[in-house]
């Protein structure tokens, strides 16, 4: 929003008897209020406190002492991960396979991807960032859904 539009707001606060104004203009907002003149000590409000749900943290996937001490892989026994370079990723965010819902996605399991090929975006902020293969390769796994939260550092693909 223009700063002139919000001097002409602050101004039309001022002139009328309104204590505040809350404009929308697509997907910006201003919200303006202004304090009466003179001793003024606010009514203290009371406010429920928030309630949230307790849930129990997902138990974080170790190395066993062994694979720690020799270097060995730091894939949780039992994985059905397959072997290969393992994309993670970069920020937190959405993830998305397509770049709209009405598209097909970048790539597919079994699809030979190179060295900076889109694979995948992840929405952060509203802003749609690509996520590009830093390997060439045999797309081996897709390891995370189209549509759902990621972690930073999650892994997202398994390049072979």
């Amino acid at each position: 929003m223009d700063l002139r539009k919000i001097k002409k707001l602050i101004d039309l606060l001022e002139e009328s008897n309104l204590a505040e104004i809350e404009i929308k203009e697509g997907e910006e907002s201003v919200r303006l209020a202004r304090v009466p003149k003179g001793n003024y000590s606010p009514q203290p409000q009371m406010y429920a406190a928030p309630q949230f749900e307790q849930r129990s943290p997902a138990p974080m996937p170790m190395a066993s002492p062994s694979e720690a001490a020799t270097g060995g892989s730091a894939k949780p026994a039992g994985n059905d991960q397959p072997e290969g370079h393992v994309m993670r990723a970069p920020m937190v965010g959405t993830f998305y396979t397509s770049p709209s819902p009405d598209k097909p996605a970048f790539v597919s399991i079994g699809q030979a991807v190179k060295a900076g090929e889109t694979l995948a975006i992840i929405e952060a902020m509203k802003m749609f960032n690509p996520i590009e293969a830093d390997v060439s390769g045999t797309l081996l796994a897709v390891l995370t859904e189209s549509g759902s939260p990621v972690e930073f550092d999650q892994p997202l693909f398994v390049i072979g």
